[in-house]
């Protein structure tokens, strides 16, 4: 028996192995899988009067004058 011959099996004992497993832990991610329920929080309530927060803002970009 050559050493291809025996790598060609060793190879194909390797890839039945694979996917042996792929087929045993199945599909990854949410495919195949059922879907999740989704959350329902309720609605945060405001406190009467209080005055709501400003945006956040970006920084500020000043021009630099060229010397």
């Amino acid at each position: 028996m050559s050493s291809e011959s025996l790598g060609g099996i060793l190879g194909a004992i390797v890839a039945a192995i694979v996917l042996a497993v792929a087929v045993v832990f199945g599909p990854i991610g949410q495919y195949g899988k059922p879907p999740r329920p989704a959350k329902v929080e309720p609605a945060p309530t405001a406190a009467p009067g209080a005055p709501a927060a400003p945006a956040p803002r970006g920084p500020v970009i000043r021009e630099v004058p060229n010397q």
